[in-house]
């Protein structure tokens, strides 16, 4: 360890629990991170300001005035100038600690790239906002051999549970199951809000649970699935059983690896994205309810329901499909479908 980086880091040298050969592993560690919203960027921060060697972002997303209040690598000129997340929060990492090595990728993870970006690395981190996405990581990860750290939060509440393939259940096991203590998946920060507190919990628990697997320290991995709400005071730790018949981690049939269980999207019309969910039924008078403090012009009946966001108007229809006029772009109306509609 070099002079410098020994004062540096000489707090966390101190803890025994990482000590000067943990300190050294973690300099020379690596990890891929899927998404630089809230927690995405609270994680990185950790991680970075921790000492890991190389971190990987990829993100599809721009910085927006209303990710201030819990993004933490931003800044109100990211979002003046709508820097791509992946762009701004590598600049701010790299000012943050020149030593790691931080590469932003500008891309929406998908089935056909997820192999690409992931590979290579020995922990994949969760800082996505959507199911989907992390349902696909989850393929991605147990195909790979990889573990990942899943982590999610919405309200004043978070949940967090650390993946080891061929070893614990998978985030298959926890959420294709029919009592799946997981909270509602279409619940999402654009309609029920979020306190940036319980972001930071869970990001907290997620570095650190990174960093025992970087360390070499997996027996001291908790082992549940770990929920804290910040406004109630409640914690649980969860033992989540493995799915003996699942899909993904038993049956390896990588639905979402293999570009099956995705969303169908076409173009439909001149400036319009339509996406077809499969297999999924809306509540419209639910989503109604909860699009009325983020989205305008929100109206509609039994057999559609409309509503403007931005310069994007969506109608969303009861067995999920949407269309998003306004773009022509995938990835923008898969980010508003995510952002409004839900998983």
């Amino acid at each position: 360890m070099h002079p410098n980086e020994k004062e540096r880091y000489s707090r966390q040298v101190l803890f025994a629990g990482i000590g000067a050969e943990g300190q050294e592993r973690l300099l020379g560690a690596s990890a891929v991170l899927v998404g630089c919203g809230a927690m995405g960027a609270a994680v990185a921060n950790l991680l970075v300001r921790a000492g890991i060697g190389s971190l990987r972002l990829i993100d599809r997303d721009f910085v927006e005035a209303s990710n201030l209040q819990r993004q933490t690598l931003y800044e109100e000129s990211d979002a003046r100038e709508n820097l791509p997340k992946a762009i701004a929060a590598e600049r701010r990492l790299r000012a943050i600690n020149s030593s790691a090595r931080i590469e932003g990728i500008v891309a929406d993870l998908t089935s056909e790239n997820a192999r690409e970006l992931l590979s290579g690395f020995p922990l994949i981190l969760d800082g996505t906002d959507n199911f989907e996405t992390r349902l696909l990581v989850n393929d991605a990860a147990i195909a790979l051999g990889i573990p990942w750290i899943y982590a999610a939060a919405v309200g004043s509440a978070g949940v967090t549970m650390t993946i080891l393939p061929g070893e614990t259940p998978c985030l298959a096991c926890l959420l294709e199951s029919d009592d799946s203590p997981v909270a509602d998946a279409e619940e999402t920060c654009d309609t029920s809000g979020i306190l940036n507190a319980a972001v930071n919990v869970i990001a907290s628990i997620e570095a650190t649970e990174a960093t025992k697997i970087l360390i070499g320290k997996r027996n001291s991995l908790h082992g549940r699935l770990i929920s804290f709400d910040v406004w109630q005071n409640s914690y649980r730790a969860i033992r989540v059983a493995r799915n003996p018949e699942c899909r993904a981690c038993v049956r390896r049939n990588f639905i979402y690896l293999e570009g099956e269980a995705q969303p169908h999207i076409t173009m439909c019309g001149r400036d319009s994205v339509q996406i077809h969910e499969r297999g999924r039924e809306l509540d419209l008078a639910e989503l109604n309810r909860r699009l009325a403090a983020t989205a305008s012009e929100v109206r509609g009946n039994n057999f559609l329901l409309r509503f403007r966001v931005n310069s994007y108007e969506v109608t969303v229809f009861p067995d999920g499909r949407a269309v998003f006029k306004g773009t022509r772009d995938p990835a923008v109306a898969r980010s508003l479908y995510s952002r409004f509609i839900g998983a």
